[in-house]
């Protein structure tokens, strides 16, 4: 465990569940790379492009579960796993023995726990193997995994993942997964944090934002992430790639777990308690970066 997972690839089909605006560039990626893919999607109108470009369809979560060995999912939290695992036509009841759930979203260690002794109920077996990158990122090869299973589990979902991005590592049992994700994301809005507040300092007294933007991303302390989401202070993007509320929520998950552990994380506290006055000014749904944007306002700077 720790160490970078190889294996070989292995073709077959595949199931997923939740083809929102990850699931969707996962799916195309997959059947790229050889899978055949039977998906469900609560709004059936979300697959309809990937079913023209050869996917299958299930009309329900235990009807793709039924029928392939491996089942993913990609879901914006915990309530949505759940909803799409649990009840009359959940995953739940479709899955059989030997079979694999797969769950790629980032939710809290706690409710993979919650769900991995219903699963191993059905004969089958959890694995938490949250993704971190953007659908950009899954396109072109360069996600990431972080896989909480046992080690046979890990060696059946390795190769798949492979296929999607250029690294999968085991970081331990069922949960372990989950709570690497979450660590991973303080290094997304903490620093995005530490760049606005470095962009208002520098426009408050006198420097252009663009001025000072640009000197800031050719800065050594500067990553091509926190690069792509600075753009975002001079214009921001429509649809958000990835939204205030969504960010807040993992920010939630961030500090829940850190009380459990007892860990101090001052700066992830107050990251979301600025997320909070994005979600009092009605900004949830713009990208994180609106984050400059509340900064900005308490600075009495032109928005």
């Amino acid at each position: 465990m720790g160490d970078r997972v190889q294996a070989d690839a292995r073709r077959s089909g595949l199931g997923f569940v939740g083809l929102g605006t990850m699931g969707i560039p996962i799916v195309k990626r997959l059947m790229e790379a050889g899978h055949q893919v039977l998906g469900h999607n609560r709004t059936a109108a979300r697959g309809q492009a990937l079913v023209a470009l050869g996917m299958m369809w299930a009309d329900s979560p235990c009807a793709v579960a039924a029928q392939v060995d491996i089942t993913f999912t990609m879901v914006s939290d915990a309530t949505a796993l759940r909803a799409v695992c649990e009840g009359p036509g959940g995953l739940l009841e479709g899955l059989g023995p030997g079979s694999l759930l797969v769950d790629l979203s980032t939710v809290g260690p706690a409710a993979i726990r919650q769900l991995a002794p219903l699963v191993a109920t059905r004969g089958a077996e959890l694995v938490d193997a949250p993704i971190s990158g953007s659908p950009r990122a899954v396109g072109s090869g360069s996600a990431s995994f972080m896989m909480g299973a046992s080690a046979a589990a890990a060696a059946r979902v390795a190769p798949i993942l492979l296929d999607l991005g250029g690294a999968v590592t085991h970081v331990g049992e069922v949960g372990q997964g989950a709570l690497m994700k979450l660590a991973a994301n303080i290094q997304v809005a903490v620093p995005f944090m530490a760049l606005a507040e470095g962009l208002a300092l520098a426009e408050k007294g006198g420097i252009p934002r663009s001025v000072a933007l640009a000197v800031l991303t050719q800065s050594a302390t500067m990553s091509a992430a926190l690069a792509f989401r600075a753009a975002f202070t001079l214009e921001m993007p429509h649809p958000a790639p990835f939204s205030a509320r969504m960010m807040e929520k993992d920010l939630d998950l961030i500090l829940e777990e850190a009380r459990r552990l007892s860990v101090p994380l001052p700066t992830a506290a107050m990251t979301s308690q600025m997320l909070s006055g994005a979600a009092a000014l009605g900004w949830q749904e713009e990208d994180f970066s609106i984050l400059f944007s509340v900064l900005a306002k308490m600075a009495g700077l032109a928005i």
